[in-house]
């Protein structure tokens, strides 16, 4: 009897081990919705240029990409640096795999190209 239920004590305790470690691991996207990812972008674009040196003009602007749903999140944002390049930042999240991508370009060119966070909260190991 004794053995028995040490037995199942021992499979008490392993379960809730694995199940913690699952839940420790599990991942989620940092913005995890259209809005929270469009509403985050213009600063975290803006974080990560600045940390490049690179200076805007003023605030990014941001939409909605087209064909974006609640499990492929698409946004877009815009602007100027104060050198007077164009600035597009592309930022996309994926409910399924959890990931994000992001893209910024100035003047044509990629600045960061499919990284998956941008901004402080990236280099802190955010």
């Amino acid at each position: 009897m004794r053995a028995a239920i040490i037995g199942v004590v021992s499979l008490a305790v392993i379960g809730a081990a694995v199940t913690g470690v699952l839940l420790a691991t599990a991942k989620e996207l940092r913005y995890p919705t259209q809005a929270k990812l469009r509403g985050a972008l213009p600063s975290a674009a803006a974080a990560e240029l600045k940390a490049r040196g690179v200076g805007l003009t003023g605030a990014l602007s941001c939409a909605d990409l087209p064909g974006w749903t609640k499990k492929r999140l698409r946004v877009t944002c815009s602007g100027v640096t104060t050198t007077k390049k164009p600035v597009d930042v592309i930022g996309s999240g994926d409910q399924e795999s959890a990931d994000h991508y992001f893209t910024i370009l100035v003047g044509g060119t990629p600045v960061v190209q499919n990284v998956p966070c941008l901004g402080r909260g990236c280099r802190d190991g955010g």
